[in-house]
């Protein structure tokens, strides 16, 4: 099963078991359903909860979080996750106060799906990783798809937890498969360590030259990198995949980060202000003892992205960006 479809399957599911469930979008309803077919079939089951609506972002989470504040549940999709940022006032300023400005804490069922960044040569304005622009608003979490984890869990607990989310959907990650019964590929195997974080390792491996944390839509180029520095390297990674951005915990990893003497953080945004830089934060404060040096963070270029395939790879982060900072992490 792909991505996507384990995405669809999973809207069904959640559809079938809360009758007040909402989804609001632009061109989201059949026979379309959705920019990706994400949203597949919803609304002939469903023609008077997933509703078309008009191109204005601002104006679909706002009805959203309306829904959510008044307790139905929404789901809200922005066509493609540059434009959330037009609904920035309303996810900043409306939604994730909305939980606490009340006087009490206020249910707020919300998820924003936000397809996002590059790799399929939709330019500038179509393929951007917006994540670290929302790190740290108080009562809003952040989540990135990845192929470990079945989203129907993952969206249940979004649900559960009743307070407003953005979820990042690399969509390049849309077309890939989702890794199922533990296994990755002939090197490479995988648990989790916690509902949101995925472990992926080298079976019969006790010790590790370095751990590379990488977000959903970074876990194949991540792997890549692991798999060629392990083969024309002898240097062995693990790689954490987490599907909560924000707040990251960190507590839960540090058994398992003891055990290395380098990190490496890796995501498609650019640098400065990013996830990334926070986790690196969270990370050196508790490990600086046991490590090489500094967690090295690997990012895109400081650019706008190309619509040109060969330039586009040039400024987003690739395999073999990731593999330098391994080597640098670990060789200091």
């Amino acid at each position: 099963m792909r991505v996507a479809e384990n995405l669809n399957h999973a809207l069904h599911d959640l559809f079938a078991a809360n009758q007040d469930l909402m989804l609001l979008g632009e061109d989201v309803v059949d026979p379309y359903g959705g920019a990706f077919k994400v949203t597949r079939g919803l609304s002939t089951k469903w023609p008077d909860r997933v509703l078309a609506t008009p191109l204005s972002e601002g104006g679909i989470v706002g009805v959203g979080a309306g829904l959510a504040l008044a307790g139905a549940p929404a789901i809200v999709e922005i066509m493609f996750g540059d434009f959330v940022a037009l609904a920035f006032d309303q996810i900043a300023n409306f939604a994730s106060k909305s939980v606490s400005m009340y006087g009490h804490r206020r249910p707020m069922p919300l998820i924003v799906r936000c397809p996002t960044g590059g790799g399929r040569g939709y330019g500038p304005t179509h393929s951007q990783s917006l994540q670290k622009h929302f790190i740290g608003l108080p009562g809003l979490s952040l989540y990135e798809l990845t192929p470990l984890h079945d989203n129907r869990r993952l969206f249940e607990r979004i649900i559960d937890a009743a307070e407003p989310a953005i979820v990042f959907e690399d969509k390049v990650l849309y077309t890939q498969r989702l890794f199922t019964d533990s296994t990755v590929d002939d090197l490479f195997s995988y648990d989790l360590l916690t509902p949101d974080v995925a472990r992926v390792f080298v079976e019969d491996q006790d010790n590790y030259d370095c751990v590379v944390i990488a977000p959903g839509g970074v876990v194949h180029r991540a792997l890549a990198a692991a798999r060629s520095l392990l083969l024309d390297e002898e240097i062995t990674c693990m790689v954490l995949v987490p599907a909560k951005l924000h707040p990251f915990d960190v507590e839960p990893l540090l058994p398992v980060l003891r055990g290395t003497r380098a990190i490496v953080v890796a995501e498609e945004s650019t640098a400065d202000g990013t996830w990334g830089a926070e986790v690196a934060h969270r990370l050196h404060r508790r490990l600086w003892k046991s490590l090489n040096g500094p967690v090295v963070l690997a990012h895109s270029a400081d650019s706008i992205i190309p619509t040109a395939p060969h330039l586009e790879a040039e400024v987003l982060l690739q395999d073999t960006g990731i593999r330098r900072a391994v080597v640098e992490a670990v060789r200091g």
